[in-house]
């Protein structure tokens, strides 16, 4: 079975823009949905809607893609599946090590979507030394010093680091010095890389601080919501209070 090592994505020699690549994952979750409800074609709109786009920008994806669909039918859903995930890498092997195995490394061992979609975890590596040789999701845990034999005994070109901030740079660089080309960085730090690597950050507590602007951006419209409706209410009560005339109340105080 071909390896990450030796197999490349096609995607860049295609030229296709890397925000549609971005889109892809999209699409593909929203395909293989489709698919395993036994759905046999789909529409550019009603793929749209499920993959959060607007049908325009679905249509011009998958041009770069040379898929243009069928007026009147629409897009056969296996096809695209497979088209999909072969502009993705997914019709191959691509192995990977976990870098790290705390709580969140532990958790993204035993995520179950990895194999699914063409991601073999070919070994979780630690730093401390009482982890060596525990089972998690089935693979013993292995400690850092056999980091680069593993990358190379295993043809290992995309790595996940998982470790605390202060340690993730230099593990970083020995992933790369060892042929790693490919990294998911979940430390919350900033990684240097060298030309030719590729790194996707995961920062959850930046996506909570972003909900969180948010909710406050919308707290703030309700209250001057509110604010701009309060004075109306005192003007329609004032009027309610006003006599005949407009000018005494109509109930005069005892």
């Amino acid at each position: 079975m071909a390896t990450g090592r030796t197999h490349r994505p096609a995607t860049r020699s295609r030229g296709i823009p890397e925000a549609t690549v971005a889109r892809l994952p999209l699409y593909l979750r929203a395909l293989t949905a489709l698919s395993e409800r036994s759905v046999p074609t789909v529409s550019s709109e009603e793929l749209a809607a499920a993959a959060g786009v607007n049908s325009a920008k679905l249509r011009k994806d998958f041009s770069y893609l040379g898929s243009y669909g069928t007026r009147g039918v629409g897009y056969d859903v296996e096809y695209l599946v497979y088209q999909i995930s072969r502009e993705l890498g997914l019709t191959q092997d691509w192995p990977v090590v976990i870098v790290g195995i705390g709580n969140l490394g532990a958790a993204l061992a035993n995520y179950g979507g990895f194999a699914s979609r063409g991601f073999r975890v070919a070994a979780l590596i630690d730093a401390d030394p009482a982890m060596a040789g525990k089972p998690v999701a089935g693979i013993p845990v292995q400690h850092t010093d056999e980091l680069e034999s593993i990358i190379t005994d295993n043809g290992v070109s995309i790595g996940v680091i998982a470790t605390p901030a202060g340690a993730a740079q230099q593990v970083c660089d020995r992933l790369v010095a060892a042929g790693v080309t490919s990294i998911l960085n979940f430390a919350p730090t900033v990684l240097t890389v060298p030309d030719g690597v590729d790194v996707r950050k995961v920062d959850l507590s930046i996506e909570l601080q972003i909900l969180a602007f948010h909710e406050q951006r919308k707290a703030g419209e309700e209250a001057a919501s509110d604010t701009a409706a309060a004075p109306a209410a005192t003007r329609r009560q004032s009027a309610t209070d006003q006599g005949p005339d407009g000018d005494v109340p109509a109930v005069m105080p005892a």
